[in-house]
């Protein structure tokens, strides 16, 4: 795939071919596979991408842990709606797949599972009032994994790796990427629309809470849709964000380099290590995790602590 957005653009540009039939061709030159198969696995990707949305909004069902579960189904059907039903449905979308997640159903991770409601969230909330048809869906979702694997090469799109924002920014990045190009952006207008994303994300932390895709996950997901929205209207409109996207990319991985390894996955600082979040750990049976947090809110200069001192 590409190194990079520009050297992906030129690709398109030489060829004389759209963003993405350019991504199109690099996965049949890398995969062997017809383009019409990857066409078609991309439906069925995006069929369970709905049948988790529409699961989640379903459902009343809990998460073993109880964090999660439920959520969805009341914030689509009690939302005070104050930017619109859109809005709101956009919202319980995103948390919708994320509780289909804690409940070990079945998902699409784009590009992870702790930040699978992001794309599908922002696609299938606009669809309908943007006209799109299912071909065009398919587009956009090339168009969503070019930019998830230029991320993938020159930062990051594991919490592990990058924190947060190597996951739901990345998912945002990905999902700003598509609406631009289905809206008719050009590709300059794509790469804005990376670029504003993933610049309003940078030093975004992965603390889960008790160690679980539960908390923040979820509700992170619902603001990352927000985000990549804003971003692409951004975009569409005109507005130019002074750094390219690939500089962007670079200092994202920058950034979750240097990021502490609390703030990596590891459930050991953030929103995991507060006094609230110690105590669900417990609940869940996690007493060692407890212990290894509070070893490291007294370890080393810069520690992260939590109260009154």
């Amino acid at each position: 795939m590409f190194r990079s957005i520009a050297e992906w653009f030129e690709a398109a540009e030489g060829r004389g071919s759209s963003l993405p039939v350019a991504v199109l061709r690099a996965e049949e030159k890398e995969t062997g596979a017809a383009g019409d198969q990857i066409r078609e696995r991309i439906r069925e990707t995006l069929a369970v991408m709905r049948a988790a949305v529409d699961e989640g909004l379903g459902s009343s069902e809990e998460s073993p842990t109880g964090l999660t579960g439920g959520r969805a189904k009341r914030l689509a059907e009690g939302a005070p709606s104050l930017l619109g039903a859109a809005f709101s449905a956009m919202l319980s979308r995103a948390i919708a797949t994320l509780e289909v997640n804690a409940r070990m159903g079945l998902i699409v991770a784009a590009p992870t599972a702790g930040a699978a409601g992001v794309v599908p969230a922002v696609l299938f909330t606009l669809e309908g009032s943007r006209g799109w048809s299912p071909d065009e869906l398919v587009d956009g979702m090339l168009v969503a994994g070019g930019v998830g694997a230029v991320i993938a090469h020159r930062a990051s799109i594991a919490g592990a790796g990058g924190g947060c924002q190597a996951e739901t920014g990345s998912a945002a990045a990905m999902a700003a990427a598509a609406v631009t190009y289905l809206e008719g952006g050009t590709p300059e207008q794509v790469g804005q629309a990376v670029a504003f994303t993933l610049q309003g994300m940078l030093g975004l932390i992965c603390d889960p809470v008790a160690g679980l895709v539960e908390i923040p996950c979820a509700y992170r997901n619902a603001t990352a849709a927000v985000q990549a929205t804003a971003a692409a209207e951004l975009a569409l409109a005109g507005l130019e964000f002074p750094i390219p996207a690939d500089e962007v990319i670079d200092v994202m991985g920058e950034v979750g380099r240097k990021m502490d390894v609390r703030y990596r996955e590891t459930a050991l600082g953030g929103l995991a290590a507060t006094p609230a979040g110690q105590e669900i750990a417990r609940r869940a049976g996690m007493s060692e995790l407890v212990e290894l947090q509070r070893r490291g809110s007294t370890a080393g200069e810069g520690s992260a602590r939590f109260g009154p001192s």
